[in-house]
């Protein structure tokens, strides 16, 4: 391909809002090109990338005897009815009304509908295992699309989804394709960790995240540097510690105080002069159509997955304003345990040190102080319930968690029989006995993958990208458009590359070598060749993208030594 024939407009500066180096280059380098928040459009480079990122995808899928199909992605809302979805997935299901006034849902994920084409055809123990999967475009509405293409409304994905004889055989097919994502991520030459993370809209019994370490993730993780235990924020355990002791202090009287207009844990610890640590927060949920209160310190977030475990909920929610004041008599930002018996109160354990501390009054403008668990109130439960931080001990080995950032790149997922269940997958097993298929889901974000590169390989000149996914293998600069020299000898070795087998781009633009320089270490192909005034004496110079120390070469050579870099670059 010539540069000269090729759609890439590159750009010098970019709207502030990108705030994402992978963001910036992509736009800057004309891969992509935003037609609305969270929406984008693949240029030829871009699609280049994607494509290679694509197949690898395809190719480790394949090796793992996963099957590719291709699903709807208009899907009618009464299926999702029958999973339970149609509602809790929330706003992020994008919905539409045909001229039937039929109401169906864009595909954010594909269990209901890869789970209702198995069970149409599913009999007999003989068809499993099995494993399907496509690579195709997901629609969420996003609340805040960000990075570019780390967070959208539009994106490309691999979704797959086991089914099985048995929990035995999901573990087997769970392994596999984790395996395959190890592969996938190593071609793609991203390093990456593995953690234990929450099952969300999709659920399950396991998940585990397949996460790229890097400040500009959204997500944040807690690590251990000592066994390797890892798990997002929102799923992370922690063990125990000694700061769990009740505290010996002695207990003062209670005491209600006007507290005007104060809601926030950062108003009324300023009103009253106290510490965060040393206020109780009273958070109201509903859990499975019950409702409970959850108890936290006041520097504290609670953590919903655990609540929902303590509790051994399908799912939880917070409660809206009307259940808080129907319930506490309160406003939002004034309830408080005390005298709040008529629904279960669940502690976070490390409440059981806590004396003398601050909660809400269940009234307007009222709170109180020196509030006591084992005198003013009575607990439910205690369970782990505040979110973990970094310097928590490690749940496996009791070292001190550290606190990262990432970037998901695949999530997994064991969902048991939920969907089977509610969809009818079953099959007869040896004995005759009509059994539920037990599934897994496995998803890749190919256009997640490809921004992640960006923003694990890049300098202040632009894309660094690895041989194995980038757009051409080769690019050839010919420096003056107007040199003989320069011109024949560039054709030539343009030409003896793709003979040679090699992908390669010729810069033939007639734009100074300045623009050229600039433009081909902002797309960040691999090898540069760089035809210049050494030319006339039949040479050029060959250098790598991420590093730029040239070498000189006979025309002869530069060929051979082209495909010597690429056999050794990942």
């Amino acid at each position: 391909m010539r540069t000269s024939q090729l759609f890439f407009p590159t750009l010098r500066q970019v709207a502030a809002e990108a705030e994402m180096a992978s963001h910036r280059l992509l736009l800057r380098a004309g891969f992509i090109r935003q037609l609305a928040a969270g929406i984008y459009s693949f240029l030829p480079l871009g699609l280049r990338v994607l494509h290679k990122v694509e197949q690898i995808v395809r190719e480790e899928m394949d090796r793992i005897g996963a099957q590719e199909v291709m699903l709807p992605n208009l899907h009618p809302e009464e299926l999702w009815a029958r999973s339970g979805r149609a509602e809790s997935f929330g706003p992020e299901l994008l919905k539409l009304t045909d001229r039937s006034e039929r109401v169906f849902c864009l595909g954010a994920t594909h269990e209901e509908v890869v789970t209702q084409l198995v069970a149409t055809d599913l009999r007999s123990y003989r068809q499993l295992p099995l494993i399907l999967y496509q690579i195709q475009t997901k629609f969420r509405d996003e609340p805040r699309p960000r990075g570019g293409l780390i967070r959208c409304r539009e994106f490309y994905m691999k979704d797959a989804y086991s089914f099985d004889r048995d929990e035995q055989g999901l573990d087997e097919s769970y392994h596999k394709v984790a395996q395959a994502y190890g592969r996938i991520f190593e071609r793609c030459t991203l390093p990456h960790v593995v953690v234990e993370a929450a099952g969300g809209v999709i659920g399950g019994t396991e998940t585990k995240e397949f996460m790229l370490l890097s400040e500009a993730g959204e997500d944040v993780l807690l690590l251990c540097p000592s066994c390797g235990y890892g798990a997002s924020a929102d799923q992370a355990q922690y063990g125990d510690s000694s700061a769990l002791a009740p505290s010996a202090a002695e207990l003062l009287p209670l005491e209600p105080v006007e507290t005007p207009g104060m809601k926030t844990v950062e108003q009324v610890t300023g009103f009253l002069t106290v510490e965060p640590k040393d206020l109780v927060k009273t958070l109201i949920y509903s859990a499975d159509g019950k409702t409970v209160a959850a108890l936290v310190r006041g520097d504290r977030e609670l953590n919903e997955e655990s609540l929902r475990r303590a509790l051994g909920a399908a799912r939880t929610a917070m409660g809206t304003e009307e259940l808080i004041t129907r319930v506490t008599g309160a406003p939002v930002g004034f309830a408080g345990p005390v005298g709040l018996r008529a629904i279960p109160l669940i502690a976070d354990e490390e409440l059981r040190a806590s004396r003398n501390f601050v909660t809400g009054g269940n009234r307007a403008d009222l709170h109180l102080k020196h509030v006591n668990w084992d005198r003013d109130f009575q607990v439910t439960q205690w369970a782990k319930l505040r979110r973990a931080v970094a310097g928590d001990p490690c749940p496996n080995c009791n070292a001190a968690l550290e606190e990262k950032r990432g970037i998901e790149l695949a999530h997994i997922f064991k969902l048991g029989t939920d969907f089977s269940r509610a969809l009818d997958a079953a099959f007869v097993d040896e004995a005759g006995e009509r059994r539920l298929a037990v599934m897994g889901c496995y998803g890749v974000g190919v256009s997640r993958i490809a921004a992640a590169l960006v923003e694990h390989y890049h300098d202040e000149n632009g894309i660094i990208w690895p041989l194995s996914v980038a757009p051409y293998q080769v690019i050839v600069l010919i420096l003056n458009q107007e040199d003989a020299d320069q011109v024949k000898l560039g054709e030539e070795l343009y030409s003896r590359l793709l003979e040679s087998g090699l992908e390669v781009l010729l810069d033939d633009r007639p734009e100074r070598a300045g623009v050229k320089f600039k433009d081909a270490d902002l797309i960040g192909i691999p090898i540069q060749v760089v035809v210049g005034k050494r030319a006339a004496h039949g040479e050029a110079e060959i250098r790598l993208r991420r590093d730029r120390q040239p070498q000189t070469l006979p025309a002869d050579q530069v060929v051979a030594r082209a495909r010597q870099l690429v056999e050794g670059l990942p």
